[in-house]
């Protein structure tokens, strides 16, 4: 799956600003990460392969696998990309918007990704946020001082803006 970055770099660029940040009746625009995840899946689907023997699914949930099940782990990605059957896991991809990098919400991230790769047999594992560079999420990451353990191995990339192809952290 050698073209990923490159199907991920244009799909991003195609998503178009009212999925980017929704516009609210009587209010300013928001971001909405499962907005931006539905069109997110819709851009790659439209780019993907069709000779592909990896599968694009969105929010799988793992509750009723017999490997998650036995280990007390109930994850839900936002994307996985995998051979649905089988042990062959290519990557796996949570995505948040920049108003939400400092929640809660990114440290299980991290430790859904860091967990998908080390048990679970992803070869990649990526951490995707919209509205903000890549560079400039690494450096959330590095000023909330988390534990080297904790990331090593996740890609960090951001989606700056509309129009634009999000890029890794250099």
């Amino acid at each position: 799956m050698d073209e990923f970055d490159g199907i991920l770099r244009q799909a991003t660029a195609s998503i178009a600003p009212e999925y980017f940040r929704l516009p609210v009746v009587g209010g300013a625009v928001v971001f909405r990460e499962r907005v931006y995840c539905y069109e997110l899946y819709h851009q790659l689907r439209l780019l993907w392969p069709k000779d592909c023997g990896f599968r694009l699914n969105g929010e799988v949930d793992k509750r009723s696998h017999p490997y998650f099940a036995e280990n007390g782990w109930a994850p839900k990605p936002d994307f996985l990309i995998h051979a649905p059957g089988s042990n062959n896991n290519y990557l796996v991809i949570e995505v948040k918007s920049v108003d939400s990098l400092m929640s809660g919400g990114v440290l299980k991230d991290l430790s859904t990704l860091g967990r998908f790769k080390a048990e679970a047999g992803y070869r990649r594992a990526m951490h995707l946020v919209f509205g903000t560079t890549g560079a400039a999420m690494l450096e959330v990451v590095r000023r909330a001082a988390l534990d080297p353990e904790r990331v090593r191995g996740i890609e960090f990339w951001g989606h700056p803006e509309p129009g634009r192809a999000a890029e890794p952290a250099a």
